[in-house]
């Protein structure tokens, strides 16, 4: 480690947390080092010891600097519950609302939540997202203007309407979290292979994006039946059940009342770079053009924008 730190910020999220010691620049938040650790939902409720344990070397070679944090550390299940600040929302809205508390002589932040009421009265929320949206904003003043929609997959994929530099309404997905459970507690997936068939995907996109009807409860066991007649490898089996979510996920957000796909010039995709690439491809079918953001880029733009509107 090397230079002066100024401040720890964390995305403390249910299946992991990641620590970045930064120092302050013109251009934002540099990271000077970095540790991961176990998430939320996998502590307890020892979140000061998890805490202290992952940020000692930083503490003891700088001392009590601020921490802030955002994700589900913020929620019920977390440390310090952090309200949520109701769309529209901007990035002031959501630092004014950050709530402080203090631990081993650091002073704490936790960034709240988003939530949203859609037309037809469905509530939606989100913890931790709401960091990358606003990091987005920070990067260039050009998405401030107009409307845009952004896709951030994951474990629960959100959709964010963003118009004006106002997150207005959201949409979520619990696509990851699907595919996990589907690939490990069901029937459906012998093969635990992580290796992505292209072919084998894009055959999954292909059967919920381009139904009328809708085939996705239908479809989910097709990864079974294919496989029993010999149509579909047991290695391609992961690959195609990815398709049959990713495309019924894309499928129902081309079709959201809550924007119009064709007032939009692209989508632009949030997340890692391997996940990314499936939900560009699967956009690609419908000639939707995507633009891409690594979540990292995002997360520090976002820290460094609430770290300045607070201290």
């Amino acid at each position: 480690m090397t230079g002066q730190a100024d401040v720890i910020v964390i995305d403390w999220g249910a299946s992991c947390l990641r620590a970045y010691l930064c120092a302050e620049s013109d251009d934002g938040l540099k990271v000077l080092a970095q540790v991961t650790g176990p998430g939320v939902t996998k502590v307890g409720r020892s979140f000061e010891a998890v805490l202290s344990n992952a940020i000692a070397p930083w503490s003891k070679q700088y001392g009590a600097l601020p921490i802030f944090m955002s994700g589900h550390i913020g929620s019920s299940l977390g440390w310090h519950e952090a309200p949520y600040v109701f769309c529209p929302a901007s990035p002031e809205d959501v630092a004014k609302k950050v709530i402080q508390f203090e631990s081993n002589g650091h002073n704490i932040y936790v960034v709240p939540g988003i939530s949203c009421a859609e037309p037809d009265a469905h509530r939606d929320v989100m913890r931790g997202e709401e960091t990358h949206v606003l990091g987005w904003l920070n990067l260039d003043d050009a998405h401030r203007q107009g409307k845009h929609l952004l896709c951030l997959p994951g474990t629960h994929t959100k959709w964010v309407l963003v118009e004006s530099g106002l997150i207005t309404v959201f949409k979520t997905a619990i696509t990851g979290e699907l595919f996990d459970l589907l690939s490990h507690q069901s029937v459906l997936i012998q093969n635990q292979s992580n290796e992505i068939d292209m072919t084998a995907f894009e055959r999954g996109v292909r059967l919920t994006l381009d139904s009328d009807s809708g085939q996705f409860v239908h479809g989910l066991f097709s990864v079974r039946t294919l496989q029993v007649l010999g149509d579909l490898k047991p290695e391609q089996a992961k690959s195609y059940l990815s398709g049959v979510l990713i495309g019924s996920d894309v499928r129902a957000a081309l079709m959201a009342p809550e924007w119009t796909i064709s007032e939009l010039s692209s989508i632009t995709l949030i997340g890692s770079q391997s996940l990314c690439r499936l939900f560009s491809k699967s956009l690609e079918i419908k000639n939707i053009s995507t633009g891409n953001i690594d979540d990292k880029q995002t997360c520090l733009s976002g820290f460094s924008a609430i770290y300045r509107a607070v201290l």
